[in-house]
């Protein structure tokens, strides 16, 4: 199965191009996410990570 796989994407002009575009949109998305949580205000991120454990809850559990 493999071998038919790998002849056939051999036989496409250009494939060559996928791999790397794949890996530029793998890192550049891991960067703009390091940049956002690195720049975030802390306030921000406290709130929001209390937010789950908030007992001023509006919905009542039963």
């Amino acid at each position: 199965m493999m071998k038919f796989v790998k002849n056939y994407m051999e036989s496409i002009d250009g494939v060559a191009i996928y791999p790397i575009i794949s890996l530029l949109i793998f890192f550049i998305f891991f960067v703009l996410l390091f940049w956002w949580v690195a720049t975030a205000k802390k306030d921000y991120l406290q709130k929001m990570s209390h937010l789950p454990l908030d007992i001023n809850d509006k919905t009542d559990a039963k």
